[in-house]
């Protein structure tokens, strides 16, 4: 969550973990009182769930129905899908494994967890690539009819882990999920195959009794799904039910938890659980409708960015055009035809394609339109890690162009922040008539917390006015319109929709004469315009770095985008052990806010954790000469919270 950490949610992370180093207890929590089935229930204040198995398996479909039934639940929450990269792996081989794991708690919490307290295991592939992240102490819910010599030899089992003592660091739970779910579902007279299908259901019920979330959610959402196969729909239910009933009448499930809502953590208001994708694409149509503009998104499909496209596709209603162009270069075309023609032109890409739409982002330069290119970050280079997330554009976002194109940059901080960021990068790039990045990436677009609904009155007046007419006297006294005639504050050019009669000028990528926008040639005309475009971005306001220094700390660890979570997590850690140090964390890349400097100057050391090999810390020794200090990670997955805190303690104490 991005609300301001309470003293309660302290207490509580402080409770929970042992802070640098030490064994974490898989469970915290008191013993509560006897649940209506006979059996103990067990009071958590959070809980880490991870669902693996499969591709075809269902795990992220299970953990989106469990994160819905926890947020209305009123659970503060932070997931993390993990999907594997090709479309298809072999059944049952390690790159062919998908997770989904859900940290959820009673209060204030900023990442998906470090390790899970509980992972749910559907075949040996599942269980071997995520077993090295279990604590010991920490549940297992394995599905053992899986567990046959073919599939544990094609993981590289010689014997069963089951049985040969490997697990004994575990309380593992034997379940044969596969079967029970069979004979749950006799009486629908589906064929094997059909019936197998829903033990993630069976799974999903399992765990709903475990964790006492509610149901009658996820029974609608099975009868929605499959409306029009309604024996299907009735087959999921009561495959979710028979989960449910074994969890409450088997002895080997000797106690279940429940985990309160996290009344104190979240701001009087209404709340839905939000993904970063989607929030981003709401974030989009509310600066549309904020601008009084059509929306147009130019796009072509890729990993993690599609959703937005098909989100998007979804609000006509809302004037928003959503075009699938043959490839990445035809689709930012397109959205820069759009801002040309008055809309509010979006494009939505990834690493690779950024690289295409470079010589169009050069070109939105010089043509100075409003356009926002929105880069959903994945492990490069080239292809590289299509479902993996990394942090390693910003170099490209700041200088991929040729020539002097300078570019603002704005990076969210949480998957809800998505909105608010989609919103800030519209005022910008309408205020300043300039294409603006906005930075997230695939740990965001992913994963899902709380988002509470703003009101709209709260909401910023991005309403831009067009040009109507002339808006220059000549030294004859003839007026006439010249489209780079700028904005003394904000240097920016007038907006002038195509067909607005007297109003016509030319457009394309040679350099224009300043004011006119004649075709120009002159060095000195060249040399003042370059200088202009980069003296437009330097000075577009953005709020100053806020510190969060609560004891006079000697060193700050400063961040940008999705590292906000972990590095807080870390933060807080420190502090409760009883280290000074103090955090900032960066929206706006460029222009850095003005304070950035003196803020950077008034401490010994500076860390700065990024998910690439030190981009921001390159940018900051360069501007600034300050001896920022890079960790680094590059292995496809966000930062781990403990991680991170022995990596400040030592920067702290060095």
């Amino acid at each position: 969550m991005t609300s301001q950490v309470s003293s309660a949610a302290e207490k509580a992370d402080e409770a929970n973990d042992a802070v640098l180093g030490g064994q974490r207890a898989p469970l915290s929590g008191t013993t509560g009182t006897t649940g209506g089935d006979g059996k103990e229930v067990r009071r958590l204040d959070r809980v880490i769930i991870r669902f693996a198995g499969d591709s075809g398996d269902g795990m992220q479909l299970t953990g989106d129905r469990f994160t819905s039934e926890t947020a209305s639940f009123g659970n503060d929450l932070s997931t993390l899908p993990n999907f594997p990269a090709e479309i298809r792996a072999p059944a049952g081989t390690l790159p062919g494994v998908s997770s989904f794991q859900l940290h959820f708690a009673d209060h204030d919490i900023l990442t998906p967890g470090d390790a899970p307290n509980v992972l749910v295991a559907m075949n040996p592939a599942a269980l071997k690539a995520n077993i090295d992240d279990v604590p010991r102490g920490a549940e297992i819910i394995v599905n053992t009819d899986e567990f046959t010599k073919r599939p544990m030899a094609k993981v590289g089992y010689a014997t069963s882990p089951l049985e040969d003592g490997s697990l004994e660091a575990y309380n593992v739970h034997p379940v044969p999920l596969t079967t029970l779910t069979i004979e749950a579902l006799k009486e629908f007279g589906l064929s094997r195959k059909e019936a197998e299908r829903s033990k993630n259901m069976f799974a999903l019920g399992l765990l709903s009794w475990m964790y006492h979330r509610p149901t009658e959610g996820t029974e609608m959402f099975l009868r929605q799904k499959f409306a029009k196969k309604p024996e299907i729909a009735e087959a999921n239910v009561a495959a979710f039910r028979a989960g449910w009933n074994f969890g409450e009448t088997t002895e080997d499930f000797a106690v279940s938890y429940e985990v309160a809502p996290a009344a104190q953590a979240f701001p009087t208001g209404t709340y839905r659980n939000i993904s970063g994708n989607l929030a981003l694409s709401y974030g989009l149509i509310a600066a549309g409708q904020l601008a009084d503009l059509p929306l147009y998104l130019g796009s072509y499909p890729i990993t993690p960015a599609s959703d937005i496209l098909h989100e998007l596709s979804k609000h006509k209603n809302f004037g928003v055009r959503t075009f699938q162009a043959e490839d990445e270069i035809a689709g930012i075309g397109a959205a820069l035809g759009a801002a040309f023609g008055g809309a509010l032109g979006v494009t939505t890409t990834s690493g690779p394609g950024v690289a295409l739409k470079s010589e169009t982002i050069g070109l939105a330069v010089s043509l100075e339109l409003p356009l926002l290119i929105i880069d959903i970050q994945r492990g490069g280079p080239s292809t590289g890690l299509p479902t993996k997330t990394e942090q390693a554009d910003l170099l490209q976002a700041m200088y991929g162009r040729n020539g002097e194109a300078p570019v603002p940059i704005v990076a969210p901080q949480t998957p809800a922040d998505c909105f608010d960021a989609a919103i800030d990068a519209a005022r910008i790039a309408l205020t300043y008539r300039t294409p603006v990045f906005l930075l997230s990436d695939g740990y965001l677009a992913n994963g899902s917390e709380p988002w509470r609904i703003p009101e709209t009155d709260s909401l910023p007046d991005l309403s831009t006015p067009f040009a109507t007419g002339p808006n220059h006297t000549l030294a004859d006294g003839t007026e006439v319109f010249w489209p780079y005639k700028r904005d003394p504050q904000t240097l920016a050019r007038p907006w002038a929709v195509p067909g607005t009669p007297g109003l016509e000028h030319r457009i394309g990528g040679i350099e224009k004469q300043d004011g006119t926008g004649n075709i120009s040639y002159d060095p000195a005309n060249h040399d003042l315009m370059v200088r202009t475009r980069q003296a437009k971005v330097d000075n577009i306001e953005v709020p100053d770095l806020a510190v969060d220094d609560p004891a006079g700390a000697r060193t700050l660890v400063l961040g940008w985008g999705s590292t906000y979570g972990p590095i807080t997590a870390a933060v807080r850690r420190l502090r409760a052990a009883g280290l000074s140090i103090a955090q900032a964390h960066l929206r706006h890349l460029n222009p850095f806010p003005k304070n950035l400097g003196e803020v950077l100057k008034g401490y010994d050391k500076v860390v700065v954790p990024e998910m690439n090999l030190g981009q921001l810390a390159t940018l900051l020794r360069a501007k600034y000469l300050v001896d920022a200090h890079s960790y680094n990670q590059v292995n496809g997955m966000p930062f781990k919270a403990e991680q991170l805190a022995t990596a400040l303690k030592e920067a702290i104490d060095a």
